[in-house]
């Protein structure tokens, strides 16, 4: 540990580790589901930490009692594990700095806490909420920053005793002192703030006996020897405090890097509100989790020169963002969301998933499963078509028309599918595929290339005209009144599709 005086400042450096020693923690509270902030900061921890060799910790801040949320916790964990996040400590997965949930961590709280007390860095607050809120009312009527007069600081031993002894109800507050604090911000660069000058003394231990954040946080982190916290701005103007925490205890803090806002396209905050920001609502709407690592990534930057250019024209993999990572790259401007390439990169996951043998039975899977929930509320004919290699087929030639695999279940496609609605057919019309019929049943060879040609030349042959029986034919196969050429139309459905769906035409139209 380095140790710095410029200019009367109390100066902390970072401190040095190998590799082996990385270990960074993601510690949201469960006050509500995972959205893209939290991701966001879960995401460049995970990458840093995977960078560096080193340990991905997920802690659970839950203090604030009053505001958890059942099922929180559980539904961060799949959110994380969905996104590709590995958590290598934590709730569900264990370890050596356990338990990983705050509110299981009081006794540790306790214990440290008396430490405080007794070196005189902490005290015991008295003051009542309607005296607060005069001091806050007060504050405001004079146009100033409301903020703790530390009244309770300057109690005598005996009046702190005998109001104990009374049960008077108390907190613990942490004496700021009047020095100012600096240290290197990992992405901001030196940050010197005076927070004596600007806040009260913080409230460390409520009246529940529950810790604060200010206070469990750095606990926390250093019994989980955490080497690098890297967190949102917002956290910026509390750090110095933080330090003085550590500082009182006799600690060295760990390297601090704070991300700058995530917004959204019109240079909003994102919001916890939104519902189209929860991880949950990405996966429903058929985001891939890599996709959406992609899309967050493009607007924070924290990578090299080459990749930062490229990651708009394809997808990057998670070893590829981790070998990329520079924490000296993070922009410490607010980065801008941009929802429209948001499907740019499903798309392009998508075709990365089709190269891969077992990715690509993955998604055979899912697209059988999203046929048979749809079409078991559709009103729509299910004799479905779910047979492998039509969906193969399928999914390679849609690949460059459709973003997501539930676009495959628009009204335009629906056709590759199941059998159209019966149409009403001329009498020339049934004459001519009663011949093509015939014709088609002998070709070897069912391509698009070969189809078109035959098509062309088997309208010339019967003397009818080209545009007008292709519409015809458009209509019996697929129902629809545009799409794509009936030749790439044949070849998706494949010989025996197109066979049976000319006859079924024909037979409505005789029967």
């Amino acid at each position: 540990m380095l140790k710095i005086k410029q200019l009367g400042l109390k100066f902390f450096s970072i401190r040095f580790y190998s590799s082996d020693a990385i270990r960074v923690r993601f510690a949201p509270s469960p006050t509500g589901y995972l959205h893209l902030g939290g991701l966001r900061t879960a995401l460049y921890n995970f990458l840093f930490s995977k960078s560096k060799n080193g340990t991905f910790i997920l802690r659970i801040e839950d203090t604030d009692q009053s505001r958890l949320v059942d099922g929180a916790i559980e539904q961060l964990v799949k959110d994380l594990t969905w996104a590709g996040i590995e958590i290598q400590e934590g709730p569900k997965v264990g370890g050596n700095y356990g338990p990983y949930i705050q509110s299981q961590r009081l006794d540790l709280y306790r214990e440290q806490i008396e430490k405080l007390l007794n070196n005189g860095s902490a005290y015991y607050c008295f003051c009542t909420e309607r005296r607060l809120d005069l001091l806050r009312r007060e504050a405001i009527k004079n146009r100033e920053v409301p903020k703790y007069d530390n009244k309770c600081r300057h109690l005598t031993t005996e009046e702190i005793k005998k109001n104990l002894e009374k049960g008077e109800k108390y907190c613990v507050r942490f004496k700021l002192s009047s020095d100012v604090t600096s240290y290197e911000d990992l992405v901001y660069g030196k940050i010197t703030y005076d927070v004596a000058l600007n806040e009260g003394d913080p409230v460390i231990i409520k009246s529940d006996g529950y810790p604060t954040y200010h206070f469990a946080n750095i606990v926390d982190d250093h019994f989980m020897k955490i080497s690098h916290v890297l967190r949102g701005l917002e956290w910026q103007i509390s750090t110095t405090k933080h330090i003085q925490m550590y500082r009182a205890f006799g600690w060295d803090p760990p390297n601090f890097g704070h991300l700058p806002l995530l917004l959204n396209s019109d240079g909003t905050k994102l919001s916890k509100r939104q519902n189209d920001i929860k991880i949950a609502h990405f996966k429903e709407k058929g985001i891939f989790p890599l996709a959406l690592l992609n899309y967050v990534v493009n607007a924070g930057g924290g990578f090299e020169k080459d990749l930062q250019q490229n990651v708009k024209m394809r997808i990057h993999t998670i070893d590829e963002l981790a070998n990329g990572f520079d924490i000296t790259r993070l922009s410490t401007h607010s980065g801008r969301l941009m929802p429209e390439l948001l499907f740019e990169f499903n798309q392009q996951e998508l075709k990365r998933l089709l190269k891969n043998e077992h990715d690509e039975k993955e998604l055979l899977k899912e697209v059988v499963s999203l046929l048979q929930e749809h079409f078991k509320k559709s009103s729509v004919d299910s004799n479905l078509q779910l047979d492998e290699d039509h969906i193969r087929s399928i999914l390679h030639w849609s690949v460059n028309r459709i973003t997501k695999l539930s676009d495959l279940l628009k009204n335009d496609m629906l056709f590759l599918w199941t059998m159209p609605k019966s149409c009403k057919l001329k009498e020339h019309d049934i004459n001519s595929i009663t011949e093509l019929l015939k014709e088609l049943e002998v070709q070897d060879e069912f391509s698009r290339e070969k189809l078109a040609k035959f098509l062309k030349k088997f309208a010339d042959q019967q003397n009818i005209k080209y545009s007008m029986f292709m519409k015809t034919l458009r209509s019996v196969l697929s129902g629809l009144k545009e799409g794509p050429s009936i030749a790439e139309m044949m070849e998706l459905l494949g010989k025996n599709s197109t066979l049976y769906r000319l006859r079924m035409g024909m037979k409505v139209n005789q029967s």
